[in-house]
């Protein structure tokens, strides 16, 4: 069994000052995927950059203190790739895919930073950016899932259905609950991308994932649910769990995660 997190860490030194590292070891994880890391490698605190025990990749933007994913695994991966092949993406250091082997074979760990639509204007202006990315990011893993099983986590910035957040009405012109951005989870899940979390978890509400910083917003779980794993059929059938854990306070996120056969 493989123990597999994701984690927006809304900036990765702010993270370890608040019990990241620690966290590594005590989430009984095999793969952690991190996003917004917010920092060039040199700049991650040590411990966090290379922790024992643990092999870690990273893939940051050209601009300093903007977004960046990474992957930290027991287990070393076989290869990883860290760019789309497309600059307009790549750039902002969205996109790290792992490829893994152990004795049942191999499968890949894809995780992403899916951009945020709104813009720097509150003005929905990314959102044709943010639909290219899914696009991009929907191409490549087409093509993994007929080599072995894959798992795509990360921060969609997406609430897909009205149970994914409390307030779904007041929200239906915010990026994050367009009709468009929902019809892009609705593609991939019409694909065959099963998301494990309600798929364990069907009708069960009030489970979220992000909840904005001011108003006492996460005392009172006024959130949304935008954060996932996506698994490919093939990895569906040995996932066993999915579990999200609102009670870690290292970032305006919380980890989410499967336990699967791998």
């Amino acid at each position: 069994m493989i123990r597999v997190v994701s984690w927006n860490v809304n900036g990765i030194r702010a993270c370890v000052r608040r019990g990241f590292v620690d966290f590594l070891d005590r989430s009984e994880a095999d793969i952690v995927g991190i996003q917004e890391v917010r920092a060039l490698p040199e700049e991650i605190p040590l411990a966090a950059r290379t922790p024992p025990n643990w092999h870690a990749t990273f893939a940051v933007a050209e601009r300093r203190g903007y977004s960046g994913v990474g992957i930290y695994s027991k287990l070393e991966p076989e290869r990883v790739e860290t760019a789309l092949g497309e600059p307009r993406f790549d750039v902002e250091g969205r996109f790290i895919a792992a490829h893994f082997r152990t004795g049942r074979g191999r499968f890949a760990v894809v995780n992403g930073y899916f951009p945020k639509g709104s813009g720097k204007d509150r003005d929905n202006s990314r959102v044709t950016y943010k639909l290219d990315f899914y696009g991009a990011v929907f191409g490549r893993v087409q093509q993994l899932r007929r080599r072995y099983p894959v798992l795509v986590i990360g921060d969609y910035n997406t609430a897909h259905r009205e149970i994914d957040l409390a307030r779904p009405k007041s929200n239906v012109k915010n990026s994050g609950f367009l009709p468009e951005e929902r019809a892009e989870l609705d593609r991939w899940l019409g694909a065959g991308w099963v998301d494990t979390f309600r798929a364990l978890h069907p009708d069960e509400p009030g489970h979220y994932t992000w909840w904005r910083q001011w108003g006492g917003a996460r005392e009172r779980n006024v959130g949304w649910r935008i954060d996932y794993v996506l698994v490919s059929p093939t990895a569906m059938k040995r996932t066993h769990d999915a579990f999200i854990w609102p009670d870690e306070r290292g970032s305006d996120h919380c980890p989410i995660g499967v336990n699967i056969d791998l």
